[in-house]
């Protein structure tokens, strides 16, 4: 059971449950609601392409943990799984078990030669998973600029797997729901983008001590604490602002409910986070950060639910 409760440790499932939850309101919120006569062939093919995700993004937790032993240890030492609990070799396993599921599970859903973008992308992923461990992680912005990609692609694939490429290629510039439908994705992909910026930029900065001790050059070994919270300020700026701008727009609809619940539960963290962050200096300072952007996140994945209701 120990082992158990510690291989889920190893995969982050608190995390795999957000994507969980993005794609699940994201297909069934927000797609379903805008192709009502979709069939159950597509919802099968969704369970496929989530399914997929989750086993490659397990992979690449499992990935991140092996090559991040030496810094865990130093950053949080009680919470390092590979070595202590699971052994490396079996570690090393999982994450090829889990990257050839996820590959091989998507090819039961989507032709290769109407979905090769899928496929295309998925070992693009796993890819960039795996360098990100080994490389871009030491390396400055690059890999905070990666892991903000893949996770807006954690949303934009449900987009993605639902067109072939010549759809994509070739889109029918006419149809209301196609356009309302690349209009959300790119909403909530961009969201996921930035706010991953800035929670990759405040996981460094808690980060700094392992950091530093193993020869990373993440942002505010660089550049410094200071200049690294200016551009986590004008980040938030940027999402705090563009999101008051949206409730702006939505209020001749009269979505109230939708309105308030973004103000309380999105700006407001937000905002908190950016008030706090001057005062911030050690590493549980950022943590609490972290945490209230995870919520904003959080509930910016919830806000979906809306939009069964609205659309």
């Amino acid at each position: 059971m120990k082992t158990f409760v510690h291989f889920l440790r190893l995969i982050r499932w608190p995390n795999l449950v957000f994507i969980l939850l993005a794609e699940t309101l994201f297909h069934f919120c927000i797609y379903k609601r805008l192709y009502p006569l979709s069939g159950a062939d597509i919802d099968t093919n969704f369970y496929l392409i989530l399914l997929t995700y989750l086993f490659i993004a397990a992979a690449g937790y499992i990935i991140n943990d092996y090559f991040d032993v030496n810094i865990d240890q130093v950053n949080k030492p009680g919470k390092v799984v590979v070595g202590s609990y699971i052994s490396r070799r079996w570690v090393i396993f999982w994450h090829l078990l889990f990257s050839v599921m996820g590959i091989y599970i998507s090819t039961i859903a989507f032709p290769f030669q109407n979905y090769w973008h899928i496929h295309l992308s998925n070992l693009l992923t796993i890819l960039l998973l795996w360098f990100y461990s080994t490389n871009f992680k030491k390396d400055f912005l690059i890999g905070n600029v990666v892991i903000s990609v893949l996770t807006a692609w954690s949303i934009a694939v449900v987009y993605f797997s639902k067109f072939t490429i010549q759809e994509i290629t070739h889109p029918s510039i006419h149809d209301l729901a196609n356009f309302r439908f690349a209009k959300l994705m790119v909403l909530y992909s961009v969201f996921a983008f930035i706010l991953t910026l800035v929670r990759e930029a405040l996981k460094d900065m808690e980060d700094m001590e392992g950091d530093k001790k193993f020869g990373c050059n993440t942002m505010p070994i660089v550049w410094g604490l200071k200049p690294t919270k200016v551009y986590i300020s004008v980040w938030l700026i940027v999402v705090i602002g563009c999101l008051a701008f949206i409730q702006l727009y939505v209020i001749p609809f009269g979505w109230w409910h939708s309105i308030l619940y973004c103000l309380l539960f999105i700006i407001t963290p937000l905002t908190m986070v950016l008030v706090k962050l001057k005062k911030s200096f050690v590493s549980k300072d950022f943590k609490q950060l972290s945490f209230y952007v995870k919520l904003a996140m959080f509930a910016g994945i919830l806000s979906m639910l809306f939009f069964y209701f609205l659309l």
